[in-house]
């Protein structure tokens, strides 16, 4: 298992602790590179700029995403950061280069669920093989000494700091399923719908929503297996119960569409086709059960 030691804004981890988000966006201006040094489930540690050479948080890695600067904030708005999207614009420009001052400019997105932030009394000093010439990161390997000594201590401070009275669990380290937030379901369900409504294949970003098919206010989770992305007028008629998608992955139109406005022949066209975008992997792909209960619960056809 890795580690991944980020050097992190100190003003950006100020904020964040300040607030106590159940999630975080570690994000990186300009930055076309992907981040292929962490599995979903490992860590990345955050490290204060010098002189403060110490780690003094992290997260869980959930996935890494480039979206426009604008969906970035509609996605995690206080979590990425700053108060506002103006000093969120501000603080990247700080960072980046002129792509920053072009319209809606691309942010690389390192979305990291249950953040912890601890306190200056418990900050954990850098491993002794950091170099002061380390501008982005470090990855230490858990199964390494020094690797497993800085595991170890983070395990320490977060049972520390949670007030647990049990000794921490020197086990080996294992990966740990993300708890997905509202920001980390919106930029998963986007990605693994390939960017593209479910129903009918648009493609324009700012019309498409990450949508629960049980909705959050009645237990369903933020995972992305109960997540549909799909056109803003699309959504809206699949929440009010006009437009369901049966167990076979088939769209079903309600008649009530035509009965209740006297239109919708746009949307009968969809009627019995069947989505075939649908996310890569098999357990993100929408939940026989979830379907289920919409149909039953919500679909007014």
């Amino acid at each position: 298992m890795n580690l991944f030691v980020a050097v992190t804004d100190n003003n950006w981890f100020k904020y964040l602790k300040s607030i106590q988000p159940d999630e975080v966006n570690f994000w990186q201006p300009n930055s076309t590179r992907k981040f292929n040094v962490l599995k979903q489930g490992e860590l990345l540690l955050f490290k204060l700029h010098s002189p403060l050479n110490y780690i003094v948080g992290g997260g869980v890695f959930v996935r890494q995403a480039f979206l426009p600067l604008s969906l970035t904030w509609d996605a995690f708005g206080e979590k990425n950061g700053t108060k506002t999207i103006e000093e969120f614009k501000d603080r990247m420009s700080k960072y980046s280069s002129d792509n920053t001052r072009s319209f809606d400019p691309v942010v690389s997105s390192l979305i990291l669920a249950s953040p912890f932030f601890f306190e200056e009394s418990n900050w954990i000093p850098v491993p002794k093989s950091w170099s002061s010439n380390i501008v982005q990161g470090k990855t230490y390997d858990t199964e390494s000494f020094e690797g497993k000594i800085l595991y170890n201590s983070i395990q320490e401070n977060l049972v520390i700091e949670s007030n647990q009275s049990q000794s921490p669990r020197y086990g080996e380290p294992q990966l740990v399923k993300p708890r997905l937030g509202q920001g980390g379901f919106r930029i998963g369900v986007t990605e693994a719908y390939h960017r593209r409504c479910a129903i009918t294949g648009e493609k324009t970003l700012p019309v498409l929503n990450a949508s629960h098919i049980k909705p959050y206010a009645q237990d369903g989770p933020h995972s992305i297996n109960n997540g549909l992305l799909l056109r803003q007028d699309i959504h809206t008629l699949f929440d009010r119960g006009y437009i369901t998608i049966n167990n076979e992955n088939i769209v079903e139109i309600s008649k009530r569409i035509k009965e209740d406005y006297g239109n919708g022949k746009e949307y009968y066209a969809y009627h019995g086709k069947k989505i075939n975008n649908v996310p890569d992997y098999e357990e993100e792909k929408p939940s026989r059960g979830f379907l289920e209960w919409h149909n039953e619960n919500v679909y007014i056809g």
